[in-house]
């Protein structure tokens, strides 16, 4: 696990295709476990606010997996879950893809898994530790950050290949590193980073600090960001749309709230919100 923890009223822990296929994917969950006491009706991504998702009175402690570009969207999505289903209690555990699931692989228990791009959630699957098929719930795409009012007057991608500029990036293994490093070949240009950052929180931190001139992180980080820092847009043509997919971990301590939970991202409730932040709909 990280070594970044969040407090709330509820102790959090850890900061640091088509609709029918969707349907399909939690549909596979809840059928594939005969443990898991849902109906079919908890995997059609329909879930009003206050229901139990179809999956009937649901309580306990659900422990969710989730990439730390997340983390705004996730933590909103799951103070309404909770006040929705009032025996639940949900506790995030947020970093960097590559490194959740390295915890998971290594045994630590999950129930849900809410991953940045596919390739992270592919040594989760491949490790016969998920549910099911994962289902896509929401996309992203890059965009530059930069401190507040731009001083460096950065425009374009091709700048952040001069010298004299700051840059940090995630690091290549993590999703907003693998994103940028198709930005830049897509840009058609090298660029030399001072750090490269574990999660998208620590480029969000560093360029809003000041301890970086520029860094790439999502178009939802900006946003969420707020005044505190600057975007800039990254040209169609050079950008790189991401998949954000999620699944039931296999063994999942408590498998009647993943599913219910995963229901509730993929309901018009959860959608909204991650469209409040910034995130697109699943293909």
């Amino acid at each position: 696990m990280g070594k970044v923890f969040r407090g709330s009223r509820r102790a959090r822990i850890l900061r640091g295709a088509g609709a029918a296929a969707l349907v399909a994917a939690l549909a596979s969950c809840s059928s594939s476990s005969p443990s898991s006491g849902s109906s079919p009706s908890a995997a059609t991504g329909s879930v009003a606010p206050g229901s139990t998702a179809g999956a009937g009175k649901i309580s306990g402690q659900l422990t969710v997996f989730a990439a730390t570009s997340l983390t705004a969207a996730f933590d909103k999505i799951g103070d309404q879950f909770e006040k929705a289903n009032p025996g639940v209690s949900v506790k995030f555990n947020y970093n960097g893809s590559s490194s959740l699931a390295t915890q998971i692989t290594q045994g630590a228990p999950a129930d849900v898994f809410a991953s940045a791009n596919t390739a992270n959630m592919g040594t989760v699957t491949s490790a016969n530790l998920a549910l099911g098929t994962p289902a896509e719930f929401a996309r992203n795409q890059g965009e530059i950050m930069v401190e507040a009012g731009n001083p460096h007057h950065i425009t374009s991608v091709s700048q952040l290949a001069d010298p004299s500029l700051k840059v940090v990036l995630c690091a290549p293994e993590v999703p907003c590193g693998s994103l940028a490093e198709q930005i830049f070949k897509n840009a058609s240009v090298t660029v030399k980073p001072v750090s490269e950052e574990q999660n998208v929180g620590g480029v969000v931190t560093k360029v809003s600090l000041g301890e970086a001139d520029a860094g790439v992180v999502y178009v939802t980080d900006v946003k969420a960001a707020g005044s505190k820092v600057t975007g800039v847009p990254v040209p169609a043509n050079q950008n790189e749309i991401v998949g954000y997919p999620m699944a039931q971990m296999a063994n999942a301590p408590n498998p009647n709230a993943a599913t219910a939970f995963m229901s509730y991202v993929l309901s018009s409730a959860g959608q909204q919100v991650l469209a409040s932040f910034g995130f697109m709909p699943p293909k």
